[in-house]
């Protein structure tokens, strides 16, 4: 007997809501966006604008000769941890700085290591500077993984993180030098009676005559840090960065600064996903193999013990907790942001990504231009945050 036409299509709709329902199950779920995903809605880059130097006192290359004990030098140096097998590469580094303005200004350069330098990196280094060069051993027990760290636990994040796509997880010397580089380089005797410091890592790029003492521009015009870079991180390296920066904060809410960034470190509008992984947190950055910045902000009661509190937390090691997301989270909540400052005028490459301003003072970059590497990798910008709730200054 035929079965009736309704019964036929009643029993094709049922299947459709049958697999429909199916699919709705077992989909992958979906995935937050935001504009900061969608490349169509990437803001302009400012420094397609015309740039200039900063505003504020600046020092010109009078009398800053590399032998002259007058000379108006501040108390600061450009530093570098870097090892000898790297000597190619910092070769290259150290003579973009001084053709674009150490050559001028004759600051000191501070190598360390945690291995004794050879003879042939000091001779090398030496060759490419009139001003001094410094080599100086990392004690063991500034590098070490401390002793509350347990190995088994570590090799089992490591591999946690491995499958996660999280790079250099299992190098246990990265997380020593993410740690050395977070809270504890500016110990070093050889700083004792530094107060600034230039960043400078091998294989990087400047582009930019400077013409002015930037340590100078910082203590004149009272600047605690300065950036060329800002980005997202990995939120998989960092998921319990936030929380246990809330347990401090819990403790210690008179370290909040009352002009903080608050909003740039918890925003969740531009990339959720981002902030929805890392707990809270926006994951946005100072790139920091570029930081200008005054030690004296390390060395502060408060920024002292929200290093000590995530050191005994363990997430430099069980994580991949870096120096960038360390030194921005303490520099927006603890610090002043009018003190932050964006050095646009400074032209800089880390592989993949650019600082590229709009200035004769420039070549060897295209204007504007924030990676030379896949499309994508404009999303990683986190500018726009930065430019939204603090300014360029």
């Amino acid at each position: 007997m035929a079965v009736p036409r309704a019964m036929r299509l009643l029993a094709v709709l049922s299947g459709i809501l049958f697999f429909y329902l199916f699919y709705q199950i077992f989909k992958t779920p979906a995935v937050l966006k935001g504009p900061g995903d969608t490349l169509k809605e990437m803001t302009r880059d400012p420094n397609l604008d015309p740039t200039g130097e900063p505003e504020g006192i600046l020092w010109r290359a009078d009398d800053y000769a590399a032998d002259n004990p007058k000379a108006p030098r501040i108390n600061a140096t450009i530093l570098s941890l870097v090892r000898n097998n790297e000597i190619v590469g910092m070769l290259q580094s150290m003579r973009d700085l001084e053709r674009t303005w150490n050559h001028k200004f004759n600051y000191p350069w501070t190598f360390f290591n945690d291995e004794p330098f050879s003879e042939e990196f000091k001779k090398r280094t030496q060759a490419e500077t009139k001003a001094e060069c410094r080599y100086e051993l990392i004690p063991q027990d500034h590098w070490q993984t401390p002793s509350w760290i347990n190995d088994d636990l570590f090799q089992e994040s490591a591999e946690i993180l491995k499958e996660q796509d999280v790079q250099y997880s299992n190098l246990v010397s990265y997380h020593e030098m993410c740690r050395w580089n977070s809270g504890i380089f500016y110990k070093h005797p050889a700083l004792a009676n530094m107060r600034y410091y230039w960043r400078v890592e091998p294989k990087v790029h400047f582009f930019c005559d400077v013409d002015y003492d930037v340590f100078r521009y910082m203590q004149d015009n009272n600047k605690t840090y300065g950036f060329t870079i800002n980005l997202y991180d990995s939120p998989q390296s960092i998921t319990t960065l936030w929380p246990e920066t809330m347990k401090f904060l819990a403790a210690h809410p008179e370290y909040i600064h009352a002009n903080n960034a608050m909003d740039w470190l918890k925003d969740s509008a531009r990339r959720p996903e981002h902030n929805f992984k890392a707990n809270g947190y926006s994951t946005c950055h100072f790139w920091s193999n570029f930081e200008i910045a005054d030690m004296d902000f390390w060395r502060s009661q408060a920024y002292e013990e929200y290093f000590n509190h995530l050191d005994r937390a363990g997430g430099f090691f069980y994580e991949r907790w870096g120096d960038a997301p360390v030194h921005s989270i303490a520099v927006g909540l603890f610090e002043d942001a009018s003190k932050v400052h964006w050095f646009r005028d400074i032209g800089y490459q880390h592989i993949p990504f650019f600082n590229c301003p709009n200035s004769p003072k420039c070549k060897g970059c295209v204007t504007g231009r924030f990676t030379d590497g896949e499309a994508w990798l404009n999303k990683e910008d986190c500018r726009p945050n930065w430019f939204k709730f603090i300014g360029m200054g």
